[in-house]
């Protein structure tokens, strides 16, 4: 029959799920630890786990030695021989049973901390290894308690942390709800392992889509990137491995059944599934639904930068709630999407080919004055305009001359008037 204390570990180790003989070795160490805290020796001491009895044996262990140099670790072959007989041999050991009931009391609180801790520390590495092997996974939680705006919540027989920064803005939690949240990491920490979930990270929605969607759990749609703006809006783009079949429609499911039911739990957020291409401009395209684009360019390869024209009415739909669609399309494609209406390219280009008519006017102006710098054409309009100036004041100044001859003529003629007039 099974000793009492040997049943107690089992029960203890289902409860905490870990090994029986973590616990034993526990035990061990408890007793040990007390054992060298009551003897105050330097003796090499041993502890042993008898399943049988329940009881914990304490050995002195010594090595033998041809001459012996420290008497509490090690003896002579010639007394171990004694002891045991011709089987002694050099370097072998010796265990000598020592008392365990004269502990006392302050050894068996000393052996009870250390077996505590060392349950707790197996329960926290078990824990670890367990969930650090889950994350992305999602997980059914029920919300326990509130704490400095993070949730405590429970999972199975441990608790997680829902951080408020991994909430989303729309949800709103009442202590004993269900929520389901993807495991987002799992940190080490003194009172034990802390798991991290999160109810904003894309592998939430992408684990859903797995979920709800047959066709891209048995890897025929697949997923190709997600992106979200938490409780506002999500963007999915999706890939079929079989020509026949809709990627986009399969998501959506029959009268949109399959997204209704991701979107009820995301508690409202809208999600666009746009169908993913190898060919960029038609994926970039795809990508900002539901506006409709008039053209895609490329602009820069290098630095990913594309140029996307719509009509003037579809401008705010492209763009989105502050930027907020052609944000995720960015997010989405990995390019920088700039979009502009027809009115705006047209003005653009209306102002590139004003500018390359003024480099034609200048380009004249060099052809005709080859050797005068563009610069000194103003001054060349100078000289001409001060040579004009002098013609001009030279015709006056002749003028002025033909004037001043022909007035002494006049005075002459009109002087006999006079005097004919007196007499």
């Amino acid at each position: 029959m099974q000793n009492p204390l040997m049943q107690t570990i089992e029960a203890l180790a289902k409860e905490k799920g870990i090994e029986a003989d973590t616990i034993i070795t526990a035990i061990e160490d408890a007793v040990l630890t007390a054992s060298r805290k009551y003897y105050k020796t330097t003796e090499n001491l041993k502890t042993r786990f008898n399943q049988e009895t329940g009881q914990v044996d304490l050995f002195a262990i010594k090595h033998i030695v041809q001459d012996v140099e420290d008497p509490s670790t090690q003896i002579s072959l010639k007394e171990a021989q004694d002891l045991y007989g011709e089987e002694a041999e050099v370097d072998m050991e010796i265990e000598f049973p020592k008392r365990t009931d004269v502990l006392g009391r302050i050894a068996a609180q000393t052996a009870k901390q250390v077996i505590f801790q060392k349950v707790r520390e197996a329960e926290r590495e078990n824990i670890f290894a367990e969930y650090n092997q889950r994350i992305g996974e999602v997980l059914n939680s029920t919300v326990k308690r509130f704490e400095s705006g993070d949730l405590i919540v429970e999972i199975g027989r441990v608790e997680a942390v829902l951080p408020r920064k991994e909430q989303s803005r729309a949800e709103s939690y009442t202590p004993g709800e269900r929520i389901r949240a993807v495991i987002k990491g799992v940190n080490r920490s003194a009172k034990g392992p802390q798991i991290v979930l999160s109810r904003t990270d894309p592998a939430l929605l992408i684990k859903l889509f797995e979920q709800e969607v047959p066709e891209i759990y048995d890897g025929t749609v697949m997923i190709r990137g997600a992106v979200r703006e938490a409780g506002d809006r999500a963007k999915v783009a999706v890939y079929s491995r079989e020509r026949d079949v809709d990627p986009v429609g399969a998501c959506v499911g029959m009268k949109g059944t399959r997204v209704q039911a991701i979107i009820r739990e995301l508690r409202g957020e809208k999600i666009d599934i746009v169908e993913w291409s190898d060919d960029v401009i038609l994926f970039v395209t795809n990508a900002l639904s539901p506006a409709k684009v008039q053209r895609v360019s490329i602009v820069d390869d290098k630095e990913r930068v594309m140029e996307v024209v719509v009509e003037d009415k579809q401008l705010s739909l492209a763009i989105g709630k502050k930027g907020q669609n052609v944000r995720l399309a960015a997010k989405l494609t990995g390019w920088r999407i700039d979009i502009k209406s027809e009115e705006e390219k047209r003005k653009e280009v209306e102002a590139q080919f004003g500018a390359l008519e003024a480099g034609d006017a200048q380009a004249q102006m060099d052809a005709l004055f080859p050797e005068t710098p563009s610069g000194d054409l103003s001054a060349i309009a100078g000289e001409q305009d001060t040579a004009g100036e002098q013609d001009t004041a030279g015709e006056q100044d002749t003028q002025q001359a033909a004037d001043a001859d022909a007035a002494p003529e006049v005075e002459g003629d009109a002087a006999p008037q006079t005097e004919q007039s007196e007499s």
